[in-house]
């Protein structure tokens, strides 16, 4: 019995675990700084609303409210002048004044137009060049294709054979024989014209690169060489110079890239 009294007693301690850290926790941070962002966006919004015009917004409005593409990009293409067909999802843009997009049945009927077009001038261009081996010469530089634009005619450089003096606007004999060729081919059309002009980089930097200047005045002295064959002025509805921004080899440096294109516009271009 003494042994039992003199026993140390047994203290339990019982701790009390609070889930979640208490009133240190760190979710209500998260749900304040959600709360905050939102606001700062709000007031955001509401700034530019008030500072910007109403053309501006309906431009902010158009970007974010693309065209939906309805119909595949379509390629390839055949005939003598080994053109293709590039029509892309830009055929699919608002249309007219209502702005209503394009059906698919409207795209079908386009690129079927633009391809029957490319049709007829190549099988014009075969025409013309079994008349004689000056025409046939002059056409092996042009090929035919179909873009967002309209129907392309290339004229470009072959070896041996440039179309304008070097580095000169100056157009060579085989250009002078392909203008009336493609001036009477033109004329069966009446779409507004586009003159665009390319050349090739130079291997070397300069400091006054001339590829701006020179794809211009190419371009224009095609113009005034189609005009001069009997093609209205009135037709042409720009030229353009892309300098060399525009190869159409790997190589950016290669002949192949100094080319004209006209371009036949679509009518709602």
């Amino acid at each position: 019995m003494a042994r039992q009294t003199n026993a140390a007693p047994v203290i339990i301690k019982r701790k009390k675990v609070v889930a979640g850290g208490g009133h240190h926790g760190g979710a209500w941070k998260v749900a304040y700084a959600d709360f905050v962002t939102a606001m700062m966006a709000f007031f955001l919004l509401m700034w530019l609303l008030g500072a910007t015009t109403e053309k501006q917004r309906k431009g902010v409005a158009d970007y974010f409210s693309p065209a939906i593409p309805i119909s595949p990009q379509s390629g390839g293409g055949s005939g003598a002048f080994r053109g293709d067909n590039a029509l892309s999802a830009e055929d699919l843009a608002y249309s007219g004044k209502s702005q209503s997009v394009l059906s698919a049945e409207d795209i079908l009927q386009r690129q079927a137009a633009a391809q029957a077009q490319k049709d007829a001038v190549d099988k014009q261009l075969t025409a013309l060049a079994g008349e004689s081996m000056t025409m046939e010469q002059a056409l092996r530089h042009v090929v035919t294709k179909v873009t967002d634009e309209g129907l392309v005619i290339e004229i470009f450089d072959l070896p041996q054979a440039p179309l304008f003096q070097i580095d000169s606007a100056e157009p060579q004999d085989v250009t002078r024989n392909i203008a009336p060729i493609l001036a009477d081919v033109l004329a069966v059309a009446t779409n507004q014209l586009a003159v665009n002009g390319h050349v090739h980089s130079y291997p070397i930097t300069m400091i006054d690169n001339p590829a701006w200047s020179l794809s211009s005045a190419r371009a224009a002295a095609m113009r005034d060489l189609l005009t001069k064959a009997g093609l209205e002025r009135q037709r042409f509805q720009r030229f353009s110079g892309f300098a060399d921004r525009k190869p159409v080899t790997a190589d950016p440096t290669a002949i192949r890239n100094n080319r004209i294109e006209l371009v036949l516009l679509r009518w709602d271009r």
